[in-house]
């Protein structure tokens, strides 16, 4: 997995173009299928990466809508804060995904997004995309469908929180991150979490004692291996079946 770069100038943006056909995530955030020319204007209007340390704000709720931003390397987590001061963790993205297509229907954020660990991104001025999208249909429709994705996943956490148990829930959450960490080329079956336990069970609507019953559960059913944030996947089989419902374990106590 991509770690953070060490000794790493404080948080800023960087002055670097962004080629993006070098970079390793294109395929995830490009669609196929783009010539040279496309690619190049595209490259024309990512001007700068911007670095972000661990626990930095990259937006924030209310804040004007300019750019989107494309991950580089890093995780992020997206949040919201209702008017009584609580905190509802909305997602974690990482490298190859979109950040802030929330704001594009109103012109202003609906969430923050905190970097959960030295991380990059790619800024994309969204009016200049908008021009883009008029030469190049073929961005504009995989746009489309990451906008698709999007409202998708989203849909889908919503059903977990919904009426699913919490082992299912859990088992959701391992097999989602299990299949984006396989769509990068890296193992869908041994990866870290780079979110803490407590904000896990913030976004799944569990407590973070639920959260360290299951991780031991899971443990000592044989289904995972735990090495402080190292997760081990040791039966994906039974986690998928969990997941959809087809297979649970006992209640708990």
């Amino acid at each position: 997995m991509n770690q953070p770069i060490q000794g790493a100038p404080p948080p800023s943006v960087i002055a670097i173009k962004s080629s993006c056909a070098n970079c390793s995530m294109h395929q995830l955030c490009l669609p196929m299928g783009l010539d040279n020319a496309d690619l190049d204007r595209l490259d024309k209007i990512i001007g700068r990466r911007r670095r972000l340390a661990r626990d930095e704000r990259l937006y924030q709720m209310g804040e004007p809508f300019r750019n989107l931003y494309a991950i580089r390397f890093g995780h992020f987590k997206t949040f919201q804060v209702n008017p009584s001061g609580g905190l509802q963790i909305t997602g974690f993205q990482m490298a190859g995904e979109l950040l802030g297509m929330d704001a594009i229907s109103g012109d202003r954020h609906h969430c923050d997004a905190v970097a959960l660990e030295d991380s990059e991104v790619c800024e994309i001025p969204f009016s200049r995309l908008e021009d883009l999208f008029g030469e190049v249909p073929t961005l504009l429709r995989h746009f489309h469908r990451l906008m698709s994705q999007e409202i998708t996943r989203e849909q889908n956490v919503m059903l977990s929180l919904g009426n699913m148990r919490a082992e299912q829930r859990f088992a959701v959450f391992l097999i989602n991150l299990s299949a984006r960490y396989a769509a990068r080329g890296y193992s869908p079956d041994s990866f870290q979490l780079r979110m803490s336990r407590e904000d896990i069970g913030n976004y799944l609507g569990l407590t973070i004692e639920s959260i360290s019953r299951l991780l031991s559960r899971f443990k000592n059913q044989g289904w995972l291996k735990i090495d402080k944030r190292e997760v081990t996947l040791l039966d994906p089989a039974i986690l998928k079946a969990m997941a959809a419902g087809t297979a649970q374990c006992s209640p708990m106590a």
